[in-house]
């Protein structure tokens, strides 16, 4: 067996927005696996300025993966602690190789076409009226869950842009969701967060800044509006670290991000601390190519998660890898027709 490792640029068809800046390209890294019956690919979905393996060392680590790739899939993976979307490149490649069809990592009825992941359609930051365009074009193409990315524009206009789809569609026909991706200062959230409470919102993620337990705490058990975990997350390693950040904080949901986390391993001991504590969950991809976007859908799938997952976002580039995933009807699918 032979590792090799490269980085690829995507490219936005589109300037997207969040309250950390706009988006008009995305680096991702894919790790190679050669064998002589066949090539296996894991995506290293690193995100500038977010993941905590945004280091320098960091193509230092993926070429001692490639290094080291004789190494079993347990030992990598604790080797790569701090690296965590290298975690979930390697997990991707070894799940592949113990397949009959390195495509199909998760046999299911997602991977036959037969059945489809039901998804929140996601609203980029902009002008308000390039929101509202696409929230129509959400609309029309039939999502049912609408997620919207708040923080960059000013709360009033914002809340209005809202308050307008509520007003639009009540809660039985469109369920939202918005994320702050911690953009209100600690003093201002609660009374924000009691604002868009009467727009009957779904919940609200990552309200502040990471690293502020005993405000977030607080802030989860006044807030009329559920809050979501998410950037929080990040860098939380240890099962007891990761206990301790549950049970003191309290949250009504935690968003999983398997490139940011640990891939699947990672994901999966968070859902099993927070099942624990009745804390609930869903899956988000974070802006991988499809590689890395296929790989997060097919493992989703066999989690049998019935609210909207945030696995939609194979759309946003111009050249991205080719892929037979396709979003119908406010769902995702595998189409292989």
């Amino acid at each position: 067996m032979k590792a090799t490792y490269r980085k690829y640029i995507l490219q936005f068809k589109q300037p997207s927005g969040t309250s950390r800046g706009v988006f008009t390209e995305k680096e991702t890294w894919f790790l190679e696996l050669h064998t002589p019956e066949n090539k296996y690919i894991g995506e290293c979905g690193l995100l500038r300025g977010l993941s905590i393996d945004d280091r320098t060392d960091y193509q230092e680590k993926l070429q001692w993966v490639c290094q080291h790739i004789h190494l079993d899939k347990e030992t990598l993976w604790e080797e790569l602690m701090a690296f965590p979307s290298i975690q979930f490149g390697v997990e991707q490649i070894f799940t592949a190789l113990n397949r009959e069809n390195p495509a199909i990592l998760f046999p299911s009825e997602f991977t036959t076409g037969q059945k489809g992941i039901s998804i929140n359609g996601l609203i980029w930051m902009g002008t308000p009226q390039f929101m509202k365009n696409q929230i129509k074009e959400k609309l029309k193409q039939n999502f049912r869950c609408i997620k919207m990315k708040i923080g960059a524009l000013n709360f009033d206009t914002e809340y209005q842009i809202i308050k307008q789809l509520r007003n639009e569609f009540p809660t039985n026909e469109i369920e939202i969701r918005v994320d702050a991706n911690g953009s209100f200062s600690p003093h201002q959230a609660l009374e924000k967060l009691k604002r868009l409470s009467d727009l009957q919102l779904h919940s609200i993620e990552q309200p502040i800044a990471t690293s502020q337990w005993e405000e977030m705490a607080l802030l989860c058990e006044k807030s009329p509006l559920p809050i979501a975990l998410d950037e929080e997350l990040i860098g939380v390693f240890s099962r007891k670290d990761k206990e301790t950040l549950l049970s003191t904080i309290r949250p009504q949901y935690i968003i999983l991000k398997p490139s940011l986390i640990g891939g699947y391993k990672g994901s999966e001991e968070w859902i099993s601390l927070a099942e624990k504590q009745q804390i609930g969950w869903w899956i988000t991809s974070a802006l991988e190519s499809n590689i890395g976007l296929n790989a997060i859908a097919q493992w989703t799938f066999t989690l049998q998660n019935p609210i909207p997952q945030g696995l939609g976002t194979g759309s946003l580039y111009t050249n991205n890898i080719e892929s037979n995933l396709q979003v119908r009807q406010g769902h995702l699918f595998m189409n292989n027709s």
